[in-house]
């Protein structure tokens, strides 16, 4: 397995994956990572039902699971300061780019942050 398997997913990454959306079909294939804050956000949005929520959790296993680290967490200030990102959004980008992998979203707010290698979704 080599880097071009991995790619750090957002949120809406994998909604769009659970929901069909074709944007997400070069994706099926790869390995995910997600941030702890991806996680967060999955699970804890309030509508989410008692099959969504063994749903994602049972998914979420299968991805590697990346925990704020000193890296991620320098990087997330950095971000959060350079580009006034909102703190779980700089620290998502954190992880793709403390990672080496890129980020897939459908937020176009990441742009803004040049560090990142950054593929757009279009659902």
């Amino acid at each position: 397995m080599n880097g071009n398997d991995f790619v750090v997913a957002d949120s809406n990454a994998i909604i769009y994956l659970f929901d069909g959306k074709d944007c997400m079909n070069p994706y099926k294939e790869k390995n995910l990572i997600v941030s702890i804050v991806t996680e967060m956000e999955l699970l804890s949005f309030p509508k989410i039902t008692q099959k969504e929520l063994v749903t994602f959790k049972s998914f979420l296993k299968e991805c590697t699971l990346l925990a704020l680290n000193d890296n991620i967490k320098e990087e997330a200030i950095y971000i959060r300061r350079k580009y006034g990102t909102k703190l779980p959004d700089a620290i998502v980008a954190a992880t793709s780019i403390c990672s080496g992998f890129p980020l897939i979203t459908a937020d176009k707010g990441f742009r803004k942050i040049t560090e990142l290698d950054l593929q757009i979704l279009e659902p």
